[in-house]
Formats: structure tokens, C-alpha cells, sequence
């Protein structure tokens, strides 16, 4: 094929102690999907799950045992942290029934949804779109994929994340509003899901800023730690 400019490379997630890729078709993200941080966002209550994007080439890919470095993005002054279980798709499909829908889980890793929480609210006061506020470079730091066969008990473990070795996050992937049998349910029915699709599963209370020298490390029980030091 004679391309004008060569094509970008597949974006891929390393596979946790196995070798090989996994290649990324797209970044789902769901919103405000535990309770608690629900509250601290100015909501409550099990409300009907609504979903963003992230392109793939946000993602800042992290190999096991090593620490990513994110730099500190332009435009903002307030840059939010907020840990989440990611899962990745194997089987795509379209209006899966939410007792069928496990079965298109290849595995999960770790994640970070990095926000730019100052220009996101402002886009939310202006009703407008706040793609600006999720969707940068590097803002989806996400560790390697852990095959299902192989991963823990990740739908009751404890989610946590850490900056500069204190407590920031901390609950359990039990508390997810919408479970991950019921997300993959809804988003099937919006578009349909591809192998190599991601989904982070939202993230629990306890957001908040981080600055230049910050380390973060965020855990899921049973899957390798995600470890990035913003730059």
C-alpha cells in the first residue's frame, strides 16, 4: 500500500507473564460507577451508566515492574488522579445479554483515568463537550493485561492507589454501580465491541490533584501494580 506518511504503529498492552501483545481497538470509560465518588462528584444514586472515549494513542503503556512517566499536560492546573479495573475485550459483539457477557472478557490490567479537572468543569458549566478534559496525551496510564484464567477474584478486590507512598483511594471492585457483566451489556447496545477494546470500569471516592515529582501507584488485588511519576 502506498501511504502518503507511514501509518501509526498498533498501539498493544504487554500480557502479564506469558509474553505477547495485546493490540487496543478502542478506550471505553464509564462515569461516576461507585457510589461514593458519585457523591463527592455532586451525584447519587444507581443512575443510568453513560460512557466516554479516550483514542488509543492516549494510552501510556507500562511494563510490569517498571514506572511509567507521565508529563504534566498543558492548559491545566489541576490534574486529577483516579484508579480503575480495566477490562479487555476478546470476543466483540453487539446487544449482549448481561449473562453472556463475561464470556467476551479476554483479561484486566490497572488504569489511571488522568483528568484535567479544571477544564472539565468548566465544559460541564458551558454544556459542552469535555473531551478536553479526558481525552490527552497520556492520559489513560495503563498496565499489562492479566488473562482471565489467570487473574485473582478482581470483581470483589481491593482497588487502591497511592501518591508518594500516602493513601489516596481505597475500596473494593465490589462496589462497582454497574457491574462489568451489566457495562459490557449497556455499551454493546451503543456500539459494537471489538476484540481489543478497553473498558475502565470507573473509579471509587477519593480523586484529587497531583503535581510534577508526584509517584502514583495504583492496585487492583491479583493483577501487577501500575506505577507512573508524573514529569
Amino acid at each position: 500500500m502506498d501511504y502518503l506518511f507511514d501509518p501509526p504503529a498498533v498501539v498493544s498492552l504487554p500480557i502479564a507473564a506469558r509474553g505477547g501483545r495485546f493490540p487496543v481497538h478502542r478506550v471505553y470509560c464509564v462515569g461516576r460507577n461507585y457510589e461514593d465518588h458519585a457523591k463527592e462528584m455532586g451525584f447519587t444514586g444507581r443512575e443510568p451508566p453513560f460512557f466516554f472515549l479516550k483514542p488509543a494513542d492516549a494510552l501510556l503503556v507500562v511494563p510490569e515492574g517498571e514506572t511509567g512517566r507521565m508529563a504534566y499536560p498543558t492548559l491545566t492546573r489541576d490534574l486529577h488522579h483516579e484508579i480503575e479495573l480495566v477490562v479487555a475485550i476478546g470476543k466483540g459483539g453487539d446487544s449482549i445479554r448481561p449473562e453472556h457477557a463475561m464470556e467476551h472478557v479476554w483479561g484486566y490490567a490497572v488504569g489511571l483515568d488522568m483528568t484535567r479537572r479544571d477544564l472539565q468543569s468548566d465544559m460541564k458549566k458551558q454544556g459542552r463537550p469535555w473531551c478536553i478534559g479526558k481525552a490527552f496525551e497520556q492520559s489513560a496510564p495503563v498496565g499489562p493485561v492479566t488473562p482471565i484464567a489467570e487473574a485473582q477474584d478482581v470483581l470483589s478486590a481491593e482497588i487502591a492507589l497511592s501518591v508518594n507512598g500516602a493513601d489516596r483511594q481505597r475500596s473494593t471492585t465490589a462496589k462497582l454501580i454497574w457491574s462489568v457483566a451489566e457495562t459490557i451489556a449497556h455499551l454493546s447496545n451503543a456500539w459494537t465491541l471489538q476484540p481489543g477494546d478497553l473498558i475502565f470500569t470507573g473509579t471509587p471516592e477519593g480523586v484529587g490533584a497531583v503535581s510534577r515529582g508526584d509517584t502514583l501507584v495504583g492496585r487492583v488485588a491479583g493483577l501487577p501494580s501500575l506505577r507512573v511519576q508524573i514529569v
